[in-house]
């Protein structure tokens, strides 16, 4: 499991039937991978609550989210597990099946809407994202780290 975190002001998703907007907080792609599994997600789900990327009041990056008010949205994003390894065009095929990235989506949705305020877009949608990274800071947390 992959999440690409970003550091932003503020971010604004729009598809043809759903809006969703953030002040400052964390834009958060999120890609499922075929192989992974409930120690994954639990891992990914750690990382994001307790990542440390907000300056504190001497300047240094020390604050999380939850310190700083932040809120978060979430978007899913198979185009993560893409590799051009082989070719120019992506090959997507460690990307998970649509019910196993959707149960994770979603089950990330539930977990972190207990902490924080989550917007999202749209599962399987095309989206358009437009936001202000603050840094910028990115930060991609992969599960086959831990």
């Amino acid at each position: 499991m992959r999440a690409l975190v970003q550091k932003v002001d503020f971010a604004k998703l729009e598809t043809e039937n759903h809006e969703a907007n953030i002040g400052k907080g964390y834009v958060i792609f999120l890609g499922i991978k075929k192989t992974d599994t409930d120690e994954d997600y639990n891992y990914i789900l750690r990382k994001i609550k307790t990542l440390r990327i907000f300056h504190d009041e001497n300047g240094k990056i020390n604050r999380d989210l939850k310190a700083v008010g932040g809120e978060i949205l979430l978007i899913s994003q198979f185009t993560l597990y893409g590799s051009v390894k082989n070719n120019n065009r992506p090959s997507f095929s460690d990307s998970a099946p649509k019910e196993l990235a959707e149960h994770y989506y979603e089950k990330l949705i539930a977990d972190l809407r207990k902490d924080f305020n989550v917007e999202t877009g749209v599962f399987g949608a095309h989206m358009h994202v437009t936001y202000l990274n603050n840094g910028p800071f990115s930060i991609m947390i992969d599960s086959e780290e831990k």
